[in-house]
C-alpha cells in the first residue's frame, strides 16, 4: 500500500512526491524499494503488485524497473485502506480464486529481513490453511500514543493467538497500562488472508464498499478497469480497513513480530532509526558544522553547508524549496502548520 500523502515528512514529503517514494535515511534507497525488496524470495516478482494513486504511476515505474503495468493498482482518489484492500483482492481473486495475500505499508523501515520474511510466510501459511485473519503486532518498549493496539487473548499458548481487541490511539497513562499488561501488541498494519476470506469479509462487514467494487468484476484486469474505477472508487466510504473490517471481525488471530519495527511516521521515528554523533544530533545529507548544539535532527540536501550553532532539540529539514525549523517538542503540530501555507 503506496497511496498515502506523509505530510508529517513536510517539507520532504510533499502531495507531489509523498514519503514513501523517498530516501529520507539517506540510505540510497526509497522506502518502497525497501519494501519491495524484502519480498524477494518469498513472493514472485510478478505477485508483488502496489496500490497507489494514480498520479503516482509514474514515479513507481521509475522506481521498480521491469514491474508490469497490471501490477500497479491505481485509485482514481484516496479512500483510506478498507477500498483499496478489497480493490487488490477483487482484481488478485479474479486472477487465482486460491490466492492467499498479504497487505503491508510501503513506509515501514524493517531491520531483520531474514526474520521478516519467516513471518510473512508464517502468516501466510496460517491464512491458507485456516479461514482467519492473521496480523503481525510488535511487541511495544514504551508506552506509545501515536499507534493502536491489539489486545490478544494470553490464555493460549499457541504463539498465533485470537484478538479480542483493536484500540485505537490511547493516552499517555493508558498506554502505560497496555504495556504493563503484557496483554497488547502495537497495531503495525499489516495483514494477511485468503482471497475468498477478505471478500466474505467485506460483505459481513463493509457492504457497502463491497457492493460497489464487485460490481466492477467484468472490469478488472481489462482496459475497462480504468474507466469503472473512475465513476465508481470515489462513492466507497473513506475507512481504514481497522475500522471497517478488523474491528468487527471475529476471525483475527495475531503474531508477534521477530523482526525489529519501526513506522517512520514522524520526524522523531527517524531519529530512532539513524546513527547520532558525540552530540546526538541526526546529520543527513550536505555538510554541517555544529558547534554547541544537540539533540537536533538535522536534513540538508547533499550539495548544501550549513553551520549550526547553539541548536537544541530541533528539527531542520531543508527540501531545497522549503524549510522547516520547528521544536522536537512540539512535533505533533506540524501537520497543522502545513495546512497554513496551502
Amino acid at each position: 500500500m503506496a497511496g498515502g500523502a506523509g505530510t508529517r515528512f513536510w517539507p520532504l514529503s510533499t502531495e507531489e512526491k509523498p514519503k514513501q517514494f523517498l530516501d529520507i535515511l539517506g540510505t540510497g534507497k526509497t522506502f518502497l524499494q525497501m519494501t519491495i525488496e524484502r519480498f524477494h524470495g518469498i513472493v514472485p516478482k510478478e505477485n508483488t503488485y502496489i496500490v497507489t494513486n494514480e498520479k503516482y504511476k509514474p514515479i513507481v515505474i521509475e522506481q521498480i524497473p521491469g514491474i508490469r503495468d497490471e501490477q500497479i493498482i491505481c485509485e482514481p482518489n484516496r479512500n483510506n485502506t478498507a477500498p483499496c484492500i478489497l480493490l487488490a483482492a477483487l482484481k488478485i481473486q479474479k486472477k487465482d480464486p486460491d490466492a492467499c495475500c498479504v497487505f503491508v505499508p510501503a513506509d515501514h523501515l524493517i531491520l531483520n529481513t531474514n526474520a521478516y520474511r519467516e513471518n510473512i510466510l508464517k502468516a501466510l501459511n496460517y491464512a491458507t490453511i485456516n479461514k482467519a485473519i492473521l496480523t503481525i503486532g510488535i511487541k511495544p518498549n514504551r508506552p506509545e500514543t501515536g499507534y493502536g493496539y491489539i489486545k490478544f487473548d494470553d490464555t493460549a499458548e499457541a504463539e498465533i493467538k485470537k484478538v479480542d481487541q483493536f484500540v485505537e490511539k490511547p493516552n499517555a497513562d493508558t498506554a502505560k497500562l497496555y504495556v504493563s499488561s503484557g496483554k497488547y501488541l502495537w497495531n503495525a498494519g499489516m495483514f494477511a488472508w485468503h482471497v475468498s476470506t477478505i471478500e466474505d469479509e467485506y460483505k459481513a462487514h463493509a457492504s457497502q464498499i463491497y457492493q460497489i467494487l464487485v460490481q466492477g468484476l467484468t472490469d478488472y484486469n481489462t482496459i475497462t478497469e480504468k474507466d469503472f474505477l473512475l465513476k465508481n472508487y470515489s462513492a466507497t466510504e473513506n475507512i481504514s480497513v481497522d475500522f471497517a473490517i478488523m474491528e468487527k471481525s471475529q476471525i483475527v488471530y495475531t503474531m508477534t513480530a521477530d523482526f525489529d519495527w519501526t513506522d517512520l511516521g514522524i520526524w522523531s521515528s527517524v531519529i530512532d532509526a539513524s546513527n547520532k554523533d558525540a552530540h546526538n544530533n541526526v546529520i543527513i545529507g550536505g555538510t554541517v558544522v555544529d558547534e554547541k548544539s544537540s539533540n537536533n535532527l538535522i536534513i540538508l540536501p547533499n550539495q548544501k553547508k550549513a553551520i549550526i550553532h547553539g541548536l537544541t532539540d530541533m528539527i531542520v529539514v531543508d527540501s531545497g524549496d522549503a524549510l522547516l525549523v520547528y521544536p522536537r517538542s512540539e512535533e505533533h503540530k506540524i501537520k497543522s502548520s502545513v495546512q497554513k501555507i496551502y
